[in-house]
């Protein structure tokens, strides 16, 4: 899958994020990284446990967004992709830390709790086997220090169980049109309050 990004414009996020799910969200992975869903079921699935689990509405979002980085970048059996910084590449400023961080680092926790928990591993898709094998394996001491530094680890941690959950096929979801409302109000919540220029004892 290929599909250019510039940055985003203020006003055009949504639509362009709309636009990519409809493009590329019903192709399945490709290869080893195949899941028994699709992209698009796999983002639903993954914001709907963040709900359930009474998830800030940026967390909420971060969930959906996770994996919006592959459509940049197509996946690979032989290379990282990156996915999680790309991400950064279609949503530009159009939200804040809350929702760009916990999609950064969500790669890094499963690294983290590959080299924290031992049970961990063993529940991981193949696929995402194959991926922990191309981004790093499981973290040294040093670098889970610094995972453990990072101001959004906690929420990380907590869309990395539900990425490895989101994978149930057939499962009943909202629709993207339901998600795309709540990225509209988080939107709409960063848009700076209007100005009013006070005239004699009028508003205007």
């Amino acid at each position: 899958m290929d599909a250019s990004a510039s940055e985003p414009e203020d006003g055009d996020v949504i639509e362009r994020i709309a636009a990519l799910y409809r493009e590329h969200g019903s192709r399945p992975y490709d290869g080893g990284r195949r899941e028994s869903v699709t992209a698009l079921e796999h983002a639903l699935q993954c914001a709907q446990l963040a709900e359930w689990a009474g998830a800030e509405p940026s967390l909420v979002a971060a969930a959906l967004l996770h994996d919006i980085g592959d459509f940049i970048t197509p996946t690979s059996d032989t290379d990282d992709n990156r996915h999680e910084l790309r991400a950064q590449e279609v949503l530009g400023d159009g939200f804040g830390p809350e929702v760009l961080e916990p999609i950064r680092l969500h790669v890094a926790a499963k690294r983290y709790l590959v080299a924290t928990d031992a049970d961990y591993a063993a529940k991981l898709s193949p696929a995402s086997q194959l991926s922990l094998s191309l981004q790093g394996g499981p973290m040294t001491a040093e670098e889970r220090q610094r995972f453990e530094d990072e101001d959004f680890a906690p929420q990380a941690l907590l869309l990395r169980r539900w990425d490895d959950a989101a994978k149930t096929p057939g499962k009943q979801t909202p629709s993207l049109d339901y998600y795309l409302v709540l990225l509209q109000e988080l939107r709409e919540q960063r848009r700076p309050a209007r100005r009013r220029t006070v005239v004699g004892a009028l508003d205007a």
